[in-house]
């Protein structure tokens, strides 16, 4: 007998794409065959995601939609999460894992626009724009040199030097800044950066502080009253990474003492859900505070290469099994093997687990005609590709071997 075509034909997997996802997401799954697509322009949450998930394998989300334990339990029918944005804190990836389902994100393709926000942003602090902005909008006249400064020669420290941070480096040095960075991993400098050794060090010698950190626990509050305390008198801070990486009520203590200078802050504790809503922060009305509303990756371009980033890795998960990108599955680039067939087998990583699925291909006479396995902390990833001739039972035998997290025909 053989193998059905499909384990599920394109028009029948069932994708839905949160928090208004570039069109270049819809047009990409749309030319890849995909045709059951529902795109919604906000973020949804409790009861209203529950049941907008419910029979969809593929989800598409930004920064908004939290994806719990809960939400999980409510999608039996997911394979894959796109995160349309930089970041996955917003979907537990444990659970993910547990079920089986693959996660992307577009680490990348927002890099140099974050990068650009805070190098203007550092300009517009440096010549003290946000209070003079508003005292014209007012009617008042304050041509002065008084503390507006060139960013050529002062020091831009870095706290995070990865995919942004080492950008935002390239470019700060190319307009004649000074680059320090403090990263807790080991990286290579670029051009004429150095590396620091502390994150005290840093706020001790940098003119301009920007943050570009992970939302972690040891990121949550990182920059309180004793790291403010750190900075050169008279700094300026820019935090477009994540809301809770800056303790706000202690910011706005230096502020309002003239110890910090200046502050330009993209990301908060608490953000509004959506476009319209009230948003409120102790931070405004003060001056020289730069106040933007987590658009540190919103521009036209990010958009679209995100868009068509992350829906490229779920179109190639779902058309061949590919996990490279994935954030949370052992990461496997796969050829598409014509006149084969194709089974994915996600397992917990324990002793002997390809030997098991082996025994079983042996024992029903299936020719195996390539096999690939990789493994991740705890889980395990098997594609096997076979011929034509199987027993349609396979899968069923696949899925009770213990430890099988989910296991499915692909092609």
């Amino acid at each position: 007998m053989l193998m059905p075509t499909l384990s599920l034909s394109k028009d029948k997997i069932r994708i839905v794409l949160l928090e208004g996802v570039h069109s270049v997401a819809v047009a990409t799954l749309q030319a890849a065959g995909y045709t059951s697509i529902e795109s919604l322009p906000s973020s949804l949450s409790g009861e209203q995601l529950k049941k907008k998930i419910q029979g969809v394998h593929i989800l598409g989300i930004r920064s908004r939609t939290q994806l719990t334990a809960e939400i999980f339990e409510a999608a039996e029918q997911l394979m894959a999460v796109g995160c349309f944005c930089i970041g996955t804190s917003q979907v537990d990836l444990a659970t993910a894992t547990q079920r089986g389902v693959a996660v992307f994100n577009a680490p990348y393709s927002n890099t140099r626009s974050v990068a650009e926000l805070v190098l203007a942003e550092a300009i517009m602090l440096a010549r003290r724009i946000p209070r003079k902005n508003s005292a014209a909008h007012h009617g008042v006249w304050l041509k002065s040199v008084d503390n507006a400064f060139e960013i050529r020669g002062k020091v831009l420290g870095i706290v995070g030097y990865g995919n942004i941070g080492s950008q935002l480096s390239v470019i700060a040095e190319a307009l004649g800044m000074k680059v320090c960075f403090y990263d807790k991993e080991d990286k290579l400098p670029l051009g004429n950066a150095v590396a620091v050794d502390s994150l005290a060090e840093l706020l001790g010698q940098a003119d301009i502080v920007s943050l570009h950190v992970p939302d972690s626990a040891d990121t949550h509050s990182m920059i309180g009253s004793r790291e403010l305390a750190w900075m050169k008198k008279g700094g300026l801070i820019i935090n477009a990474a994540r809301g809770r990486v800056i303790d706000i009520d202690a910011l706005v203590q230096a502020l309002h003492s003239g110890h910090v200078a200046g502050a330009a802050i993209d990301v908060f504790p608490q953000e509004p859900e959506s476009v319209g809503q009230t948003f409120c922060s102790p931070l405004m009305g003060i001056d020289n505070v730069l106040l933007t509303p987590h658009i540190g990756g919103s521009t036209l371009e990010a958009q679209y290469h995100i868009g068509k980033d992350v829906a490229d890795r779920l179109i190639r998960y779902s058309d061949n099994g590919s996990t490279l990108m994935s954030v949370n599955l052992p990461s496997l680039a796969l050829p598409t093997h014509a006149g084969r067939h194709r089974i994915l087998h996600i397992h917990h990583n324990v002793p002997g687990m390809l030997s098991r699925i082996n025994r079983i291909y042996s024992q029903v006479k299936i020719n195996v005609t390539g096999q690939y396995l990789q493994t991740r902390g705890e889980t395990g990833y098997v594609v096997t590709d076979i011929e034509d001739q199987h027993d349609p039972q396979i899968v069923k035998q696949l899925q009770h071997i213990e430890g099988t997290v989910h296991c499915r025909i692909l092609y």
